[in-house]
This record gives C-alpha cells, structure tokens and sequence, in this order.
C-alpha cells in the first residue's frame, strides 16, 4: 500500500507530466527531476545547484542544462543574473503571471538568495524611476539574519 507521501509524490509527478504536455514538451525523468526540485527550493538556483543534486542521480550536467533551457523557453521557468554573472532558474507563476518579477534579497557573506514579496515604490521613487525609464527588476544585498548571527 502506497504511503500517504509516496502517493503525494506520485500525484506532484503526473501534474508535472501534464504541465509538460500542456506546452508540447515531453515529460523526460530530467524534466521532471528539474521541475520537482525547483517546486520544493522555493528559491532561484543555478545550474550548478541543480547539477549537483542530479548527477548523482544518473543525470549529466549537459542534460540538466538543456532542460533549463528548454523549460525557460516554454515560459515553465524564469531565468535571472542577480549581479554576479549566473544564471539562475526559478519555477515560473502560471496562474499569477505579474508576479513573477519580484525582488531578490542576496546575502553578501554567505551568497544565499531569497525570493521577496513585491515591493511598492514611494511615490517620490515612482517618479523618479519614471523619468529614468522602467523598472523591471529589483535587487537588495545585505547580511542575511543566519550570517548576521554567526558574526555577532
């Protein structure tokens, strides 16, 4: 008898497939792996990050790229460099699809990235950025709370 959590991972795994036939995609176990992680991390992670989890897993580096890839141009995925050059991937909002720009937080000790809630500019700010141009992404750095801790 399946397990409540196995059942649970049974049921993520064939939204997944679904998801992926939905945009002409089909549902390999590198997709799936790929979307399965970056559901339960909850923050953007690089390739790197996600090579690291599923090689040992039987799958290669190559792979794993070409599917961020291939899912970031079916709009599964949004990719963003926060200032240091790499590219990370997170699971695109299909059902809220404005808030898939939002801030990042990145911590300048340990490296860590972490997914804001929207922000609203003061009107002053507002302006300003409308005499500039368009914002279309926002990003803070600073100490996050664990680091802080650690160095007081």
């Amino acid at each position: 008898m399946a397990t409540r959590s196995s059942r649970h991972e049974l049921q993520e795994i064939e939204d997944i497939r679904e998801l992926l036939r939905s945009r002409q995609l089909r549902a390999t176990p590198a997709r799936i792996a790929v979307m399965q992680i970056l559901r339960e991390t909850h923050a953007p992670l690089t390739h790197a990050d996600l090579a690291e989890r599923l090689v040992p897993a039987g799958f290669d580096k190559a792979t794993v790229f070409r599917n961020l890839s291939d899912l970031t141009d079916e709009g599964l995925l949004l990719r963003t460099e926060l200032g240091d050059h790499v590219w990370r991937f997170e699971l695109a909002n299909l059902q809220h699809p404005d808030r898939n720009r939002h801030p990042h937080f990145v911590c300048l000790s340990c490296g860590r990235v972490q997914c804001l809630e929207p922000l609203e500019l003061t009107a002053g700010s507002k302006r300003r950025t409308q005499e500039i141009g368009q914002v279309s992404e926002i990003l803070l750095k600073g100490e996050c709370q664990t680091c802080l801790e650690t160095a007081g």
